[in-house]
């Protein structure tokens, strides 16, 4: 017979996955929206070919290789069509800091495990993607996360690219996981969690990294609950994010 305590983890975990669902159907729709702007642009671009074919725009093959090696912003501000090139060293241990105006989070990020995860953190960490940002989740029942990295704060944000799934067998999620947040298989992005309190989900979130100090500030400010009283939503208490830096060693 099911007790009620699980009953009440199973439920959270069925309304977990039914926003992710959520917001990736919105992301589905803007992606669309999206792809209708670009067509009428094109028309647009189009009427300057002649002008770019008479050699008023110019590159350097130089240049060209060497913006290669990086995903480039667009017009729109920081975002990026395809994720970074592999430039971390996946054999060398590397340690992250999230300062916030709740406290400052270090914690350790397993290359060696999900590489392509750490390698996107490391990069975005380096363009200051996240600096001066909001943690804008917090949940408090069944599912005891942070979650950070939406530089909208709307929880529809992301970096303009999506990368694979890592780490997925055998995955957990106890106090200290440092995991990806996704809106399904292999839709990484730019928004991850912070797990506070032993966990139970699916391993469908990739873990990457382990929280080495400052747990104690994150339980703290879940201890102040959530905006309007909830379980899920905003935290009661605004969680700035100054900024978050990664490096090796």
């Amino acid at each position: 017979m099911v007790s009620s305590e699980q009953r009440r983890r199973e439920l959270a975990r069925e309304k977990y996955k039914r926003q992710m669902e959520a917001r990736a159907t919105a992301a589905a729709k803007r992606k669309k929206r999206n792809a209708v702007v670009a067509s009428v642009a094109a028309l647009v671009v189009l009427a300057g070919v002649g002008a770019a074919a008479a050699g008023v725009f110019s590159s350097d093959k130089k240049d060209d290789k060497k913006a290669s090696a990086a995903p480039t912003p667009s017009s729109q501000g920081k975002k990026w069509a395809a994720e970074p090139a592999m430039s971390i060293d996946t054999a060398a241990p590397y340690t992250a800091t999230l300062d916030t105006s709740a406290g400052k989070v270090t914690f350790s990020l397993d290359a060696a495990k999900a590489p392509h995860t750490v390698n996107s953190f490391v990069f975005l960490a380096g363009q200051q993607f996240w600096d001066n940002t909001k943690c804008h989740r917090l949940t408090t029942e069944g599912i005891y996360v942070l979650q950070c990295g939406d530089p909208t704060g709307t929880g529809s944000g992301g970096p303009g690219y999506q990368f694979t799934d890592e780490n997925l067998t055998g995955a957990t999620y106890p106090a200290g996981t440092v995991a990806m947040a996704n809106a399904g298989p292999n839709t990484n992005g730019s928004q991850f969690f912070l797990v506070y309190k032993d966990t139970q989900l699916p391993p469908s979130y990739t873990p990457f990294g382990k929280i080495t100090g400052g747990l104690d500030a994150l339980q703290k400010l879940a201890q102040a609950g959530v905006k309007g009283g909830g379980t899920d939503g905003p935290p009661a208490t605004p969680v700035d994010v100054k900024s978050i830096t990664a490096a090796k060693g």
